[in-house]
């Protein structure tokens, strides 16, 4: 499997790309401020072509690029409906200091085709399996995506900003809910195996048994199962 990632030119977010191996179709995730061209160098060093852009969730600095990402290559971006409305007015979810570096030099329109994201679901592209676990608390419709990877890592996380390295995403801003947040952590991060590789959505990589080890955000929290339907 080939996973490789940069951060973007602002906010630090990580930019993702995930395919079988190089010279498959691949997909993108949170492709954040100022991409495109980073992107393009790494689509073409791997010969890789997206049939897919998928958004942890709906914040600009991780869906900045996601309309000329998508429409250069008449391919449709994947968001939970919880979401969706931040597609529609990126800047009426953001801190008054994030919108004042936006306001007046954001040219915005929604990719032209946009489809939903299910708890629980399992999405089949690019030749990839991907689990959706719907986690709530960072905004509404925050999502993490997990994957196989191979026998010594059993599975990575894409956690978007769900879990960072040492700390958790901010829950004051608005849809954020931070009761909601560490019942999503308890429920779709603590449940998982200490040797599940995380990716997140800003900072360098970890994994679950170091955070659950050692983010002081998780100490103290149950690990609760999510609850399931009939």
């Amino acid at each position: 499997m080939l996973i490789t990632g940069f951060p973007a030119a602002a906010f630090g977010t990580n930019c993702y790309v995930l395919a079988t191996a190089a010279g498959q179709e691949c997909l993108v995730v949170d492709p954040g401020v100022e991409v495109v061209d980073q992107l393009d160098d790494v689509l073409r060093e791997h010969r890789l072509q997206p049939v897919a852009v998928l958004l942890t969730h709906g914040h600009i600095d991780h869906t900045y690029s996601v309309t000329p990402v998508c429409e250069a290559r008449d391919v449709p971006a994947y968001i939970h409906p919880d979401d969706g409305p931040m597609l529609a007015d990126p800047l009426g979810w953001l801190s008054p200091e994030t919108k004042a570096m936006f306001q007046g030099r954001l040219s915005w329109s929604e990719p032209s085709s946009v489809l939903p994201l299910a708890d629980g679901e399992v999405i089949e592209l690019a030749g990839l399996e991907l689990t959706v676990d719907h986690a709530p608390g960072h905004t509404r419709g925050s999502v993490a995506f997990r994957l196989p990877y191979d026998d010594a890592i059993p599975e990575v996380m894409l956690s978007g900003d769900l879990l960072f390295a040492g700390s958790i995403g901010r829950t004051d801003l608005p849809g954020g809910d931070h009761a909601t947040m560490e019942r999503s952590l308890a429920s779709k991060v603590l449940t998982l195996r200490d040797e599940v590789v995380v990716l997140p959505g800003h900072g360098p990589q970890t994994t679950i048994g170091r955070e659950r080890a050692t983010n002081p955000y998780l100490q103290g929290l149950p690990a609760v199962p999510p609850a399931r339907g009939l």
